[in-house]
């Protein structure tokens, strides 16, 4: 008979505590479906994108087209993920230490990216911005190209990731409390200087994991971005395009080589999410045993 702590409820016990041959199950299930659903097609992206040879694969991701979607990507998103670092920033502050009307709109604004169908947010700016929307006039006349340009896509890369910051800095802000930015305006801090030596260093790790998130969906967006980019091959193409295209066009061994770039950065993103995952959850115990629940 198994030993149960005393500190340990019996019934407790016996409902958290399963035969050996269950947990083998269950874990051998999701080590299955993981790799049916993700090992698998990981592997087979490598090992097509290699198909013809380190010759075929360099040619893939170097000629100009290829050049060309990889550096309107990067663009995308050095523009797009500081610009949600500081939205995310400024909402999670606002959220989690302060009181004030509208508080739950801001928060599901916030969350209005992952409702939302990312082609309908590519919709939403052509009916603003387009040729027949509410600017399209207006931008035409003074010669502004918003739609099937790089300001399109830059827009587009915005929407479907502005939430990501925010979303991981508010639960770890709330969970700090403010008795440290209380303390130190009480010690005659400004409030630029309880935000930058105390708030911000306490959520250092938590805003890392927020940007390394936001940065590989800005990377790997495809339905919004597609529906904004016109598909102008060579000028408004991003990675998840014109691999889109290569695919269609039956050039396999390029779409897959072009692919590869993308599969290896989900799995840097992987690797340091786990990392910077491992950091947050410390910070949020440290968090919890300094301001434990009454």
């Amino acid at each position: 008979m198994q030993a149960v702590s005393p500190s340990t409820p019996p019934d407790v016990a016996r409902a958290t505590t399963e035969p050996a041959w269950v947990r083998r199950l269950l874990i051998g299930t999701a080590l299955a479906f993981l790799s049916l659903f993700l090992f698998v097609p990981l592997v087979s992206v490598f090992a097509e994108a290699f198909k013809k040879g380190w010759d075929v694969y360099v040619a893939a991701i170097t000629e100009p087209d290829a050049v060309s979607a990889i550096w309107l990507t990067l663009t995308a998103a050095v523009i797009a993920v500081p610009l949600n670092l500081v939205f995310g920033v400024a909402a999670a502050w606002a959220i989690a230490k302060f009181d004030f009307r509208g508080k739950s709109v801001l928060l599901t604004f916030i969350d209005l990216p992952f409702s939302v169908s990312p082609v309908i947010a590519g919709l939403i700016y052509v009916l603003v911005f387009g040729l027949q929307g509410w600017f399209g006039e207006w931008l035409m006349a003074n010669d502004h190209k918003v739609i099937f340009a790089v300001p399109g896509i830059v827009l587009a890369t915005i929407f479907v990731t502005f939430p990501f910051v925010a979303r991981e800095l508010i639960p770890l802000m709330q969970a700090q409390g403010q008795e440290q930015e209380e303390a130190a305006r009480v010690l005659g801090a400004s409030g630029w200087q309880t935000f930058w030596k105390v708030t911000l260093p306490n959520v250092k790790w938590g805003l890392l994991y927020g940007v390394i998130l936001c940065n590989a969906r800005a990377m790997g967006e495809f339905g919004a971005v597609s529906v904004v980019s016109g598909h102008i091959r060579g000028q408004t193409n991003t990675l998840p395009l014109h691999i889109e295209i290569l695919y269609n066009e039956y050039q396999f061994a390029a779409s897959f080589a072009v692919a590869s770039l993308l599969a290896s950065l989900a799995l840097v993103t992987l690797v340091l999410k786990y990392i910077v995952e491992r950091r947050v959850q410390q910070e949020l115990k440290q968090s919890s045993s300094l301001h434990p629940s009454h």
